[in-house]
């Protein structure tokens, strides 16, 4: 298994945070994707943001967070809103 740090937007912080939730390889998050890896995270880390879901679909993505395209990032808005409540 390769490091989640070998991964773009994934640094030391993320992957610490990542690995206390459980996904501790890229092929991990991969498989779990981006919207149920945020909600794992949320859990234990409730001031995680936007940011975060677009930098874990980024990294699945391999591409940088602000590369991923309007209609991408519109519905991982969505989806923080709606866990928001």
């Amino acid at each position: 298994m390769s490091k989640l740090t070998g991964m773009k937007n994934i640094g030391k912080e993320m992957a610490r945070k990542l690995t206390a939730v459980g996904i501790d390889s890229p092929e991990k998050l991969t498989k779990m994707g981006a919207k149920q890896a945020f909600f794992k995270l949320k859990e234990i880390y409730p001031q995680v943001c936007l940011v975060h879901l677009y930098a874990l679909e980024g990294a699945i993505q391999n591409t940088e967070f602000n590369g991923l395209s309007e209609e991408t990032k519109k519905e991982l808005k969505e989806f923080s809103d709606f866990l928001k409540g």
